[in-house]
């Protein structure tokens, strides 16, 4: 499920674009290439997202990897599952879950107000943090605008990082969409505010409470939360891109680098697809948070048939029952990961975002395949 506030309309600066001539790809699998639906699924997906995609998907029994196109431009390069890309929005199921541990720490309340743990900072242009949850801030239901951190670059500190209080303060000069909990808008601002919390209540740094409460302890050692300042992508990585697909064209080009404390707790995080599959299976399999703080998280607002919760959506699959997961997009990748409580996942990744008809219905669709493909 894709939510306004994912779609990143823009990419950080300009570069010359390269223009390549659109080639057949075959998907490559791993350890065999007997998986003929979900391939055909990550064939059409690529077909329309970045230069390379990939899906690590299994169960319980095993995992597998299907790659389509290629992870580096002019190459033949299949993404591998365990190569580093920006997650984008993905970061968000991190901070939720963070902000749970406190609760079951009985240092946050879902429903206390956030005015109680950061007062005078959701306040003024129609917003009362005396009436705004903690539970509305994690489920986009506090009424607060839908906001695009790009459209804050200039707010750059002089040491070419963003400080969250000024993304917030500049998120929430967007006037109020709906009264708290009266309706669902997917909003950056609220994930902003709910890292302010985390740091408020731990007294470290956001990025440094989701290593140790969550990276670490699971064994994500593919996974970093990076501090401000620290642009770097660990090896192996995949690049990402952006540019356009027209006809049997493409046109990419690198993104630019930029600084993820532009995005923190919304987005700043960097992953792989074994590394997400992972911490998605121990997070619905209770491993991460208490069961009662498990039974918060999926108390969903419904939207269209899907549903949002505590930092996490869930999605009815073609084989029956649901998946749980999230994705995200930021400039250069479009991710999303689906578990099911029976121990099934499926993460899949491209290196573009195309903001102009971005692959949301394949993406989809490849998910349902992966997760569902030889069930009866």
């Amino acid at each position: 499920m894709k939510h306004n506030g994912n779609r990143l309309s823009a990419v950080i600066g300009a570069a010359a674009a390269a223009v390549v001539m659109l080639t057949t790809t075959t998907a490559h699998a791993t350890p065999a290439d007997d998986h003929p639906a979900t391939r055909e699924a990550l064939k059409t997906f690529q077909a329309a997202a970045g230069p390379g995609a990939a899906v690590h998907a299994g169960d319980s029994a095993g995992s597998w990897t299907l790659s389509a196109g290629t992870g580096t431009i002019n190459t033949t390069k299949p993404i591998q599952s365990d190569e580093h890309f920006r997650i984008g929005s993905q970061t968000k199921t991190f901070t939720a879950a963070t902000v749970l541990q406190l609760v079951d720490e009985g240092k946050v309340s879902l429903d206390t107000s956030i005015d109680t743990y950061l007062p005078g900072i959701v306040t003024g242009n129609g917003y009362d943090g005396t009436r705004i949850t903690v539970r509305h801030l994690l489920q986009h239901t506090g009424g607060i605008a839908a906001y695009d951190p790009l459209a804050s670059i200039a707010l750059v500190e002089p040491d070419g990082t963003y400080k969250p209080a000024t993304l917030v303060k500049e998120g929430l000069k967007r006037a109020p969409v709906s009264a708290p909990g009266a309706g669902f808008t997917y909003s950056n601002t609220n994930y902003l505010i709910l890292g302010m919390l985390i740091e408020k209540v731990t007294g470290t740094q956001v990025h440094e409470a989701v290593t140790r409460r969550i990276i670490e302890p699971l064994g994500l050692t593919g996974t970093v939360f990076p501090a401000p300042g620290d642009r770097t992508l660990p090896a192996p990585a995949v690049g990402g891109y952006h540019g356009a697909r027209i006809g049997p064209f493409y046109f990419w080009s690198p993104v630019l680098s930029y600084d993820p404390s532009l995005f923190s707790a919304a987005g700043a995080v960097v992953s792989t697809l074994e590394d997400l599959g992972t911490f998605y299976g121990a997070l619905t399999a209770g491993r991460v948070v208490s069961p009662a703080a498990l039974a918060e998280r999926e108390k969903v607002r419904d939207l269209n048939g899907a549903g949002y919760g505590l930092g996490i959506t869930k999605v009815a699959l073609s084989c029956g029952g649901e998946a749980w997961g999230h994705n995200g997009a930021v400039p250069g990748y479009l991710t999303e990961t689906m578990v099911t409580k029976d121990g099934r996942h499926a993460a899949v990744m491209t290196n573009a975002y195309l903001a102009t008809n971005p692959p949301l219905r394949q993406l989809t669709t490849l998910l349902d395949a992966a997760l569902c493909e030889g069930r009866p």
